[in-house]
């Protein structure tokens, strides 16, 4: 008996031995980056061999999306797994704003957190500038970075208004107005710092950085390096940076298990001529729900996990990334609050047979229900938007105007730039996609038809 009981215990230390320990998580979030800025996303003038090389040795998803294309909302959507409505963050807060995080919804950090994982975001947070949505209040352990975007500042090209740009370290302001040519080196640097610190145990570092979102600034290391100007010298800084990450991570022997995920808040700000990105093929671009503004680059590392150099066209997007995490994490996420994230798991790890875990996925503008999307169907509903008339030029915004669009229905897989209507040859189509937005409708509303919503918090 004695035998079979030191052999019971022998095989039980053989099991915990070979049990992988939970991943860590390197989660960096591009501001305003355009779906074809990246190299292996079709840009041929700016250089991003680092980003390239998530591609190569893991995955590059090429029907990734955002909900809202715009900071906040888009910000909130991430870290909360919902639709930014539901939890009542639009647009992009201010200065000063009184709305922000609430500390009922559980965000990505906090979820991790009690998994035993460190915390730490370094870059932009913009869920809301007052202490009480501080990211310490919201998981993080660490923080440091700017509480909003770069731009609201007394530098801003045509609003002269904003007060000083703070520059944070925890909840305590380093300085007012920072030498932004140094914030990606700063932000970097941080990351770094953090991954030494914590390189024995799980951890979830957050990079959201400022840029390339104008104004754009370069340190003097990349600056006029890059063959499409400013912005190249930009985003190949920021190539630069997850470079830095990546060589930390072989450094300290931690690249077998840690998840990398580079993706994007939403498309280009194409009022600011050369100094915005590039949608490549996608029609128009942030501040509106057509793809050039709501899809975006999706990269993903885990070697041994995810096949090297796949490639998925499934839809996905950032409220899923929520229970995906929690889920590789070992957790479970609650029943409530409720999220309207699916965990991606199957589909990011390339499982046979692997699908899109929604049927549906909703692009609302502020609380108007602007498309719906189902497999290869875009389904736009009549509502204003802007479009570009002319670029500015050197940090100055060009001219738009607003358009009207009446009902749309696009294939995304023959018509990716959303310029042909197909819905009069496919009601039944149409049908169903309406059949969904009514749903979504009952749940959190619609501006444009009065509905108003019975589950927003």
């Amino acid at each position: 008996m004695r035998c079979w009981f030191l052999i019971g215990c022998f095989l039980l230390g053989v099991s915990a031995a070979q049990a992988e320990p939970p991943p860590n998580v390197v989660l960096i979030f591009a501001d305003d980056l355009g779906y074809a800025d990246l190299g292996c996303f079709g840009a041929k003038k700016i250089r991003t061999p680092n980003l390239d090389s998530l591609a190569r040795d893991g995955a590059r998803f090429t029907n990734f999306h955002v909900p809202q294309a715009v900071c906040s909302a888009s910000r909130t959507a991430l870290l909360t797994g919902c639709y930014p409505n539901r939890v009542g963050i639009l647009g992009a807060l201010g200065p000063g704003a009184k709305n922000g995080i609430k500390d009922s919804e559980f965000l990505i950090p906090e979820h991790l957190k009690k998994l035993g994982y460190a915390t730490a975001i370094f870059g932009k947070w913009h869920l809301g500038d007052s202490l009480q949505y501080s990211p310490l209040r919201h998981g993080f352990d660490t923080y440091f970075g700017l509480p909003y975007s770069n731009d609201m500042w007394p530098g801003h090209p045509t609003n002269k208004k904003f007060p000083p740009l703070p520059l944070r370290d925890g909840d305590k302001v380093l300085e007012a107005n920072p030498d932004q040519t140094k914030l990606t080196g700063w932000y970097t640097d941080r990351g770094l710092q953090f991954i030494e610190a914590n390189k024995d145990k799980p951890f979830f570092l957050y990079m959201p950085h400022s840029m390339p979102h104008v104004p754009l600034f370069a340190s003097e290391k990349f600056r006029g390096k890059s063959a499409q100007g400013l912005l190249g010298d930009v985003i190949e800084e920021i190539d630069a940076s997850v470079g830095a990450i990546l060589a930390a991570l072989k450094k300290h022997d931690l690249e077998k298990n840690t998840l990398v995920i580079f993706t994007s808040d939403n498309g280009p700000w194409l009022s600011y001529g050369h100094h915005a990105g590039s949608a490549g093929p996608l029609r128009e671009g942030k501040g509106t729900e057509f793809e050039g503004g709501v899809r975006v680059p999706f990269l993903a590392r885990w070697p041994g996990r995810i096949p090297a150099g796949s490639v998925s066209n499934q839809p996905a997007m950032t409220i899923d990334l929520l229970p995906t995490l929690v889920e590789f994490a070992g957790g479970q996420v609650p029943a409530t609050p409720k999220i309207d994230g699916k965990s991606l798991a199957p589909l990011l790890l390339f499982k046979p047979g692997a699908k899109s875990p929604q049927e549906a996925y909703f692009f609302y503008w502020g609380n108007a229900l602007h498309a719906v999307s189902s497999t290869k169907w875009k389904l736009h509903f009549p509502h204003p938007y802007i479009h570009l008339l002319e670029g500015g030029k050197d940090g100055l915004p060009g001219k738009m105007e607003t358009r009207k669009t009446g009902l749309a229905l696009y294939n995304l897989e023959m018509d990716l730039g959303e310029s042909k209507n197909v819905a009069e040859g496919n009601p039944d189509v149409v049908k169903q996609l309406q059949k969904l937005a009514d749903g979504i409708r009952e749940e959190l509303g619609d501006t444009l038809t009065g509905k108003i919503g019975k589950e927003n918090r």
